[in-house]
């Protein structure tokens, strides 16, 4: 059986996380799909899910919650595992599901209950944002005693941490039961 992990990201660094746990999950097979541009899934082929969904403007994309709903069934059959992006988690006492109210949020108003859940830091891309996502993260880092410089790349996302979730859910077994 296979492994399924689904990102949905807003500059990238979603994407670069799931490749990330991708690679650290071999030699388990794992199939990557952007949450946005999904294919027809067979179900059938996967006994382990992993979904990552980045934040921007204190919201994930909407299709993290309408693909939950449509595939609720699927997901509490196998294991499940469920990771949020954002900036928010750059400090420490944001950086976990219980203390980072974007995964509380999310989680406590979905029926879902994944079996392991993640928060990680996100990257900082002021010279590739557009003018107004550059003055409203800039509006937002001030408030919140980020990085302001507009000409900065900051990179905060924990690989060590990405790491120890990818190992932890490799080891898990199947949840499936066998015909």
């Amino acid at each position: 059986m296979k492994t399924l992990l689904l990102y949905s990201t807003r500059d990238g660094q979603t994407r670069k996380i799931a490749q990330a746990i991708q690679l650290d999950m071999v030699p388990q097979q794992v199939d990557l799909y952007d949450l946005t541009a999904l294919p027809n899934i067979d179900w059938s082929l996967y006994d382990k899910v992993i979904i990552g969904a980045s934040i921007r403007y204190g919201r994930f994309a909407p299709q993290l919650a309408e693909f939950v709903d449509a595939h609720l069934d699927e997901l509490g059959q196998r294991y499940s595992a469920f990771y949020s992006v954002n900036l928010t988690a750059r400090k420490p006492d944001k950086a976990s599901p219980d203390t980072n109210v974007y995964t509380h949020k999310f989680l406590s108003t979905s029926s879902w209950v994944p079996d392991e859940v993640a928060v990680f830091a996100g990257a900082l891309r002021y010279p590739r944002y557009r003018w107004l996502d550059r003055f409203m993260i800039g509006l937002i880092m001030k408030m919140t005693g980020g990085e302001t410089d507009k000409t900065k790349e900051v990179e905060y996302t924990e690989w060590e941490k990405v790491r120890e979730f990818a190992l932890k859910i490799a080891e898990k077994k199947s949840k499936l039961v066998a015909n």
